[in-house]
């Protein structure tokens, strides 16, 4: 059995992995190609917040910190629906007719620093931020890193980069959808399998900030749902009074990222289609012109591991 892993990237799934293996006593190596997210340098306006269930819970009560976790969030008791059309009440719909069975948003920044620290409780976790995996020696389970920051803040200069090659008996991959290791998988084992598919639509986050006393202004224990047939708008509730939104759209087509670029066309949009919600976005026009819209793809590939070395 593997006495030492290399984990590279420490997402959700990385620093929850990293805990799990910690816990039973393996020696980790945990790189992340981002700066520490406790220092915080997030990049804002990408990050979906999380609905987390019973199964993510069960996970996080795995390592002792689904308390934690939980007096962060906010549960959500059903969805509630906004209906197209002016004038028009929205409609609770309850998940379960026991109130105690919900999901619960969370932030997935506050979610991800937890998770990072509680594999550093175990004293055989290490973790490492700013280290860029660029290849991975799969027969050797090494994978090959670069250095982009020195430890005290100073960038490492890109024509001559600090490489670190870390070793251990097994080399995993929990780097997302455009993993290096999954590349380097791809490059070197025959008939490696590959698609990528992405949808038509996109997504761009936006902000319901808390009324003038702090408080939310709309129901704060549901998840608020505005369904209009080709796309839609979701709403996540924050510890802070203010709502997280979520606009999912195509990227193309008469009506659609593409088309509407100036304030009086996303005035007009917004107006008409989320007419209950507009009133509540003071920000919107430049949470709309400075947040990126993001991509939505979906990755297959297989085979997913290789001998005994190297995984995804």
């Amino acid at each position: 059995m593997p006495a030492k892993f290399v984990l590279i990237g420490s997402g959700l799934a990385g620093g929850l992995l990293a805990a799990y293996l910690g816990r039973r006593g393996y020696d980790v190596d945990l790189y992340e190609r981002r700066t520490d997210p406790r220092e915080g340098n997030i990049v804002g306006g990408r990050s979906i917040n999380l609905a987390v269930s019973t199964r993510g819970i069960h996970a996080l009560e795995q390592i002792g910190i689904a308390n934690e976790v939980l007096q962060h969030a906010i549960p959500m008791r059903g969805r509630m629906i906004h209906p197209a059309g002016a004038g028009r009440a929205p409609i609770f719909v309850p998940y379960d007719v026991d109130p105690k069975k919900c999901i619960n948003s969370i932030g997935r920044a506050a979610l991800n620093t937890t998770v990072i620290e509680a594999a550093q409780r175990y004293p055989t976790v290490r973790v490492y931020f700013n280290h860029k995996c660029t290849d991975v020696d799969l027969d050797g389970a090494v994978a090959h890193l670069e250095e982009t920051d020195d430890g005290v803040g100073a960038a490492v200069s890109a024509a001559n980069p600090k490489i670190i090659r870390a070793r251990g008996d097994a080399v995993i991959g929990v780097d997302g959808a455009f993993s290096a290791v999954r590349q380097s998988m791809q490059l070197k084992i025959d008939n490696f399998q590959y698609d990528e598919s992405y949808l038509a639509h996109g997504y761009k986050e936006l902000m319901i900030p808390p009324g003038r006393d702090g408080s939310w202004q709309m129901e704060k224990n549901a998840l608020h749902i505005w369904p209009r047939k080709s796309f839609m708008m979701i709403a996540l509730p924050n510890p802070d009074g203010s709502f997280t939104c979520t606009l999912f759209w195509e990227f193309e087509g008469p009506r659609s990222f593409a088309t509407t670029k100036t304030d009086d066309q996303v005035c007009d949009f917004f107006r008409e289609e989320f007419p209950d919600a507009m009133p509540l976005m003071p920000t919107l026009l430049q949470d709309f012109k400075v947040n990126p819209t993001g991509s939505l793809v979906t990755i297959r590939c297989g085979p997913w591991f290789y001998k005994d070395k190297v995984a995804l």
